[in-house]
C-alpha cells in the first residue's frame, strides 16, 4: 500500500527576481514508493492568444485518461487556472468540485491571474480510464488589456500518480505555487540519495505559454539545459504542449516532462533546478520530479504515557514508523529522550523496520525532583542524543513528537488529630486504626482505606499494615499516613499516634481450684505493663494477708500475716490495694471474691 502524507516539508532554496504578488513555488506533497506519474487536462482558449485578437474562452473542454492495467492510481490532483479574478466553481464528470486551495498572480494593476487545486483521488479511482470533461469554467476575463497583449487564457489539468510493482523505488515531488517565469525560478532538492538513474524525469504545469515567443526559454537541472524534440526543443520549454499525449495545440498551457538521466549521478544526494524565461509571461503552477532515491523515513508517536499517584516515575509508550520511504529503517535507529530541552534518557529501535512498518517501544524515567511539573517531553528518533542523526533519511524535520505531562500529585495531606493508645506491654501498644475513619466525609469510600507506617511505603505500595484494627506499635509516639481512593488518584491523611498507661482490667474473682481455669488474680495488662507495682490483700477483717509484685502473684493463699504459711484462704470477699507506681495513676482499691 502506498501512504501519501500531506504537507510532507522539503529542504529547498527559492530564488524569485519578478516583482509580483504570487505564491511562490514550494513542496506540497511527496510520495515514495514503486511510482511515476502521468497527467491530463486541456486548454479552453480556441487558438493562442498571441496569434490573433480572438479573444474567444470556451466553458468546457475534454481529455482522455488511459492508464494500463497494473498501474494504479494512488493520488489525483486537479489544476484549473485563467485570466482575471478567478472562478472557483467548476464540475469535473458531472461532479461540482470547490477548491482546497487557490493561487493568484498579480502581473500589473490592471492584469491578475488565478489558479485553483482540488485532491480529486477518490473520483479519479472510482472513474478510471474514460474522458474526462471540465465544465462551467465561465469567469474568464477577457477584456482589455487581457485581449489586447495576448494574456487572455484558461485550461486545466489533473496530475496522476499510479503505483506499478515493475517500477523501481522512487521519489516522487509535487512543488505547487502561482509564480511567474520572466527571469528564473531556482529550486534546491535535498536529501536526495540516487542510487539508480533509469526513469528519472522532471515536469511542470504552466499557464499562458506562447508556441511563437521563444527567448531564452530554458529549463535546466544541475546546469544542464533540458529539452524533448520534438515537441519541446531546448530554447522553447513553454510552446503549448503536452508530452504525455504528444499533443501541440494546448494554446497557452504546458503539461511537459524531461528525462533527466543524463543530467543526475548514481549517489547524488541534492540537484538543482532552474526555469527561465526571457520575454513570454508564463506562470508555473507546478514541478514535479521523479527519482530513484532510496533512503528510509523515521518518525515517532508516542502513544501513552503511564503514571502512578504521586510518583516522579512514567512509563512512555511509542511507536517508530517508516511510512512514505524508499529503504528499510535499520536496527538500533537511536532515539532520544529530552524533558525541557535537556536530555534524560536514551534507547534505540530492536529490529530492522521494512518500508510502511513500524516497530513499538517502551522506556521507563525516573524524573528528578527538580524538574517542574508540567513540563514538556520530546522523543526524538535519529537522535544521537546531541540532536544529531546518524541515518540519512528522506525527511530530516519529522523526526520528533512532543507532548507536554502534568503529574499526578494528590492534594497536602490532611492532618486527622490524635488516637490515643493504651500501652499492652513494654513500648507495645494497640490501636483500632479504623475507629478514625468515621470522622471522615462522606464522599469516600472508606473500603478503599489503606494504612502505612510512612510515606514512603504509600508512595511506593509497600509494607501496607494487614490489620488496622488491631495494629501493634512498639513505641511511644508515631504518625500513620491513610490512603482513600479519590479523583484524580487518591488523597492522603495523617494519623498521630500517641500511648499512655491505662488502668489494667481487674477481675471480680477468681478460683484456684487447679483446674487450669483462673487459678491465680491475673490483672490483665499487670505484669507485663506495671512492672514496679505492688499488690496488697487484706481479709475482710483489715489483715494483711498477702504482698505480692510482678515476681510473686496471688494464687488464693496467704504469704504474710497470721495466716502466713501459703495456707489456702476461705472463701470469701477481699479487699485490694493496687499500687501502680505510674506517676500518672493513683493507687487501685476494690474487692476481688474468691471461691473454689
Amino acid at each position: 500500500m502506498i501512504q501519501i502524507e500531506k504537507n510532507y516539508y522539503f529542504c529547498f532554496f527559492l530564488l524569485v527576481t519578478n516583482f509580483v504578488l504570487a505564491q511562490e513555488i514550494s513542496l506540497f506533497n511527496q510520495l515514495n514508493g514503486h511510482l511515476d506519474y502521468t497527467a491530463i487536462g486541456n486548454t479552453l482558449n480556441t487558438v493562442e492568444n498571441n496569434s490573433s485578437f480572438n479573444c474567444t474562452i470556451n466553458t468546457t473542454s475534454a481529455a482522455t485518461l488511459n492508464l494500463s492495467g497494473s498501474q494504479t492510481i494512488e493520488a489525483a490532483y486537479l489544476y484549473w487556472a485563467g485570466s482575471g479574478d478567478g472562478d472557483f466553481d467548476v464540475i469535473l464528470n458531472s461532479t461540482s468540485i470547490t477548491p482546497d486551495r487557490t493561487f493568484e498572480y498579480t502581473y500589473d494593476e490592471s492584469r491578475q491571474f488565478f489558479a485553483a487545486f482540488t485532491d480529486v483521488t477518490e473520483q479519479v479511482q472510482n472513474e478510471g480510464n474514460g474522458v474526462y470533461t471540465l465544465s462551467d469554467l465561465e469567469n474568464i476575463d477577457i477584456s482589455d488589456p487581457y485581449c489586447s497583449t495576448g494574456t487572455n487564457f484558461a485550461g486545466w489539468a489533473i496530475i496522476i500518480i499510479y503505483s506499478n510493482p515493475s517500477l523501481p523505488l522512487n521519489q516522487i515531488n509535487i512543488y505547487d505555487g502561482l509564480e511567474s517565469v520572466p527571469d528564473n525560478i531556482t529550486i534546491q532538492l535535498n536529501n536526495l540519495n540516487v542510487l539508480d538513474t533509469t526513469g528519472a524525469k522532471i515536469g511542470f504545469l504552466a499557464w499562458e505559454g506562447d508556441a511563437g515567443l521563444a527567448v531564452n526559454e530554458l529549463l535546466q537541472i544541475n546546469g544542464v539545459t533540458l529539452s524533448n524534440p520534438p515537441l519541446n526543443p531546448a530554447n522553447n520549454a513553454f510552446n503549448g504542449t503536452n508530452s504525455f499525449t504528444n499533443e501541440s495545440n494546448l494554446f497557452n498551457m504546458d503539461i511537459d516532462f524531461y528525462p533527466i538521466q543524463n543530467t543526475i549521478n548514481i549517489g547524488d544526494t541534492s540537484a538543482v533546478i532552474q526555469l527561465t524565461s526571457g520575454q513570454d509571461l508564463v506562470m508555473v503552477n507546478n514541478i514535479i520530479t521523479v527519482l530513484n532515491s532510496q533512503l528510509p523515513d523515521a518518525t515517532l508517536e508516542i502513544d501513552s504515557i503511564d503514571q502512578a499517584c504521586n510518583s516522579r516515575e512514567i512509563e512512555i509508550e511509542f511507536t517508530v514508523f517508516n511510512n512514505n520511504s524508499t529503504e528499510q529503517l535499520p536496527a538500533n535507529t537511536p532515539i532520544a529522550i529530552y524533558v525541557n530541552g535537556v536530555l534524560i534518557g536514551q534507547t534505540q529501535t530492536q529490529n530492522e523496520i521494512p518500508m510502511n512498518s513500524s516497530e513499538s517501544g517502551n522506556m521507563s524515567l525516573i524524573l528528578d525532583s527538580n524538574i517542574a511539573n508540567p513540563f514538556v517531553l520530546l522523543v526524538i528518533v535519529d537522535d544521537d542524543g546531541t540532536g544529531n542523526g546518524v541515518i540519512s533519511e528522506i525527511n530530516e524535520t519529522n523526526n520528533s513528537a512532543e507532548i507536554t505531562i502534568e503529574l499526578i500529585e494528590s492534594a497536602p495531606t490532611t492532618a486527622l488529630g490524635i488516637l490515643t493508645g493504651c500501652f499492652t506491654g513494654v513500648d507495645q501498644t494497640s490501636y483500632n486504626l479504623t475507629s478514625i475513619l468515621g470522622e471522615l466525609s462522606a464522599s469516600y469510600d472508606i473500603n478503599t482505606a489503606v494504612f502505612y507506617e510512612s510515606l514512603d511505603n504509600l508512595y511506593n505500595n509497600i509494607g501496607a499494615i494487614t490489620n488496622p484494627s488491631e495494629y501493634l506499635y512498639y513505641g511511644e509516639n508515631t504518625t500513620i499516613h491513610i490512603q482513600l481512593d479519590a479523583e484524580p488518584c487518591y488523597d492522603i491523611f495523617s494519623l498521630e499516634l500517641t500511648s499512655i498507661n491505662c488502668e489494667p482490667h481487674i477481675p471480680q474473682g477468681f478460683s484456684p481450684n487447679g483446674d487450669g481455669y483462673n487459678d491465680w488474680f491475673n490483672i490483665q495488662e499487670l505484669y507485663t505493663i506495671y512492672l514496679q507495682h505492688e499488690l496488697l490483700i487484706y481479709n475482710r477483717l483489715g489483715t494483711l494477708i498477702f504482698k505480692g509484685n510482678n515476681d510473686i502473684k496471688w494464687d488464693g493463699k496467704a504469704n504474710t500475716g497470721p495466716l502466713n504459711g501459703n495456707n489456702i484462704l476461705p472463701v470469701g470477699t477481699y479487699f485490694y490495694v493496687l499500687h501502680l507506681n505510674s506517676r500518672d495513676l493513683k493507687p487501685i482499691t476494690g474487692w476481688v471474691y474468691l471461691n473454689y
